[in-house]
C-alpha cells in the first residue's frame, strides 16, 4: 500500500547513509547529506517495490520474488 510510505517512518537508518557515503570516499558526512541520501534511496526503493509488486501480481503471485525486484529495476 502506498499509504505505508506516506507515514514518516524510519525505514533506512541515517547511520547506514553515513556508512554508504563514507564507503564512496567521503571523509565526513553532514546530517543534511544523510537525510538527503535517505530520502532519495527511500523514494527510489518505493518505486522499485511498487513495480515489483505489479510484476508479481501480473504473474499470478502474491509473493514478490528476487527476480521481480531485479526486473523492476531495469
Amino acid at each position: 500500500n502506498s499509504y505505508y510510505f506516506m507515514v514518516e517512518e524510519k525505514i533506512l537508518p541515517l547511520a547506514a547513509m553515513e556508512k554508504l557515503l563514507k564507503k564512496c570516499g567521503a571523509p565526513r558526512v553532514s546530517e543534511d547529506a544523510k537525510e538527503s541520501m535517505k530520502e532519495v534511496l527511500e523514494e527510489y526503493g518505493q518505486k522499485i517495490g511498487e513495480q515489483a509488486v505489479k510484476i508479481a501480481l501480473h504473474s499470478g503471485r502474491k509473493t514478490v520474488k528476487s527476480g521481480d525486484v531485479k526486473l523492476a529495476e531495469k
